[in-house]
């Protein structure tokens, strides 16, 4: 996750450039962050996507210098205070969108590629297709999730339970009761931030506001209930419950399946920034369910690489035929990456190395041996490619065998 040292320093320092003489006497180092954050140390590559990230981050933050007064539980906080205490949380939600978007896309043509997690804000991201709407569902969908549960954790000063429904009759036999995740402070206070990145009022700007209302939606519709038995010698009675988030893993199963009923809004032609075009756009929008995934434009071919558009292709990518406790669509990943993209699939042997015969030494060590294991592996190759190569280490082979002849 973003180091918080550094993600203070550089809030500072973006406050002391957007702030006003009022409030210029705020500092970073004043306004102390309680929000949770992992400080690990890591490998360049992860830190590369730390910096993304935080840049993400960054630009939120800087787009909401104009919208950033709001009332959460009876406490008003304004301006850069507030960036401070939920940067953090929001950081790390973005990261778990982004990795949860990697996990959802894994054996897919399109695998939630770098380019791709750059906001609409950037100029980069041109499309407005349904991957584009499932990174805007599943970013949104992290910040609320992880400050709803930083919040649970007490995290903030001024978020706590909700117990606005306790003492309520909940269904047969039921109350509502307990300490239920406040999923209310989270949607607020994520709404702010994220939806702060859309300054327009086309088309491809209600696109991304419907997406990050939906990624929201997702979190409260995966909402779990656990109950609690009351009564004499431990029997159920009645039943005290209250709602849970789940596992963010169920939050990206839940939107891969919106993403693939993705519904795609015809507006994208002649539909400028007028006030007439502007009414046509929130009438059709309206019309639509808030928790769908929308789009505007048709996916492009991914097995072909685009530079532009900042897509690989699938020439190299790795797919799986074997394996444990593998889904019906990992096993079909060599078909769909390869063989439907017109490319062939090449077997290679690699070893690994890893812990084994692992033994626990008094007092107090855990010593394991090294163990070298061969797995076979799966890539898409081009047709003929493999062949090429047999044919090129023959022809070394047999020159080689002609020299020690001479």
């Amino acid at each position: 996750m973003v180091k918080e040292g550094i993600l203070e320093e550089a809030l500072g320092a973006a406050q002391f450039h957007f702030s006003s003489p009022s409030s210029s006497r705020l500092s970073a180092g004043s306004g102390r962050s309680h929000c949770r954050a992992t400080v690990s140390h890591t490998s360049p590559v992860r830190m590369f996507m730390h910096l993304e990230v935080f840049y993400y981050v960054f630009i939120l933050l800087a787009h909401m210098r104009s919208c950033c007064s709001w009332s959460v539980n009876n406490f008003l906080m304004t301006g850069p205070k507030a960036y401070l205490i939920y940067s953090s949380s929001v950081a790390a939600g973005a990261q778990s969108g982004i990795e949860e978007c990697k996990y959802q896309f894994s054996w897919d043509r399109w695998n939630c590629p770098e380019r791709a997690l750059q906001l609409s804000t950037h100029s980069s991201l041109r499309s407005a297709n349904r991957e584009t709407a499932f990174v805007h569902a599943i970013s949104s969908a992290g910040v609320m999730y992880t400050l709803t549960r930083n919040c649970s954790l007490g995290d903030f000063d001024n978020c706590g339970c909700d117990d606005s429904r306790n003492g309520q009759r909940g269904g047969h036999g039921w109350l509502w009761g307990g300490c239920s995740d406040n999923v209310g402070f989270g949607e607020a206070i994520s709404k702010q931030f994220v939806d702060a990145l859309e300054t327009g009022q086309d088309a491809r700007a209600a696109m991304n506001l419907h997406n990050n209302e939906a990624g929201r939606k997702a979190v409260k519709g995966t909402m779990q209930r656990t109950c609690k038995c009351h009564g004499v010698s431990g029997s159920c009675t009645t039943q005290t419950c209250w709602l849970q988030l789940p596992e963010f893993r169920e939050v990206g199963n839940y939107l891969k399946e919106k993403y693939h009923r993705a519904l795609k809004v015809d507006l994208l032609r002649g539909a400028g920034n007028s006030a007439a075009s502007r009414g046509a756009i929130a009438e059709t929008f309206s019309s639509i369910s808030r928790k769908e995934l929308v789009h505007l434009e048709d996916s492009p071919d991914y097995c072909l690489e685009n530079r532009t558009l900042g897509f690989p292709g699938t020439e190299g990518r790795e797919c799986v035929k074997k394996g444990k406790n593998l889904s019906k669509w990992e096993k079909r990943s060599c078909k769909r990456l390869c063989g439907e993209c017109g490319l062939a699939v090449e077997e290679r042997k690699a070893e690994m190395l890893s812990s084994c015969n692992c033994k626990f030494h008094w007092c107090c060590a855990v010593k394991c041996e090294q163990c070298r294991k061969t797995v076979t592996k799966y890539f898409c190759v081009k047709k003929g490619g493999k062949r090429g190569r047999n044919e090129s280490a023959g022809s070394r082979r047999k020159n080689l065998r002609l020299r020690k002849k001479h």
